[in-house]
């Protein structure tokens, strides 16, 4: 008995590997609003901490908290495309888990509304204030 292949083989090689996890960003910087806020965001943050001259400190903390945004925000992403998926119709379930997965996001920009707050903050004051 053979079975069906699979829509896409597993990767061989390592290049492969990366590209589909790039098509996977490219797919939610495409698609999905709320990443292409996360984009626009990021690139100002970076922007703002370059000019205000952080710390390799600093920059771990900010490159962390960034980081951890992503990755809510395309796990939200990958989520809701999956309970599309298995229930397209609209389905209780279906709901929590894509609110949770949202509820999820929300709370790591929070956080990093906070951690941005506390490291920008006091260096963006000073330099406006001319300290």
């Amino acid at each position: 008995m053979t079975s069906s292949p699979s829509p896409r083989r597993p990767s061989r090689s390592r290049v492969e590997s990366f590209r589909f996890a790039f098509s996977g960003i490219w797919y939610a910087l495409r698609t999905q609003p709320n990443t292409q806020i996360h984009a626009v965001v990021t690139v100002g943050l970076l922007a703002l901490a370059a000019w205000l001259g952080l710390s390799r400190a600093e920059w771990a903390i900010l490159a962390l908290t960034i980081g951890l945004v992503w990755v809510a925000e395309l796990l939200n992403t990958a989520l809701e495309a999956l309970m599309d998926l298995v229930s397209p119709d609209i389905h209780p379930l279906a709901r929590v888990a894509k609110d949770v997965s949202a509820a999820a996001v929300l709370i790591t920009a929070i956080i990093a509304v906070a951690v941005g707050l506390l490291l920008l903050g006091p260096p963006l004051w000073a330099k406006l204030l001319g300290h």
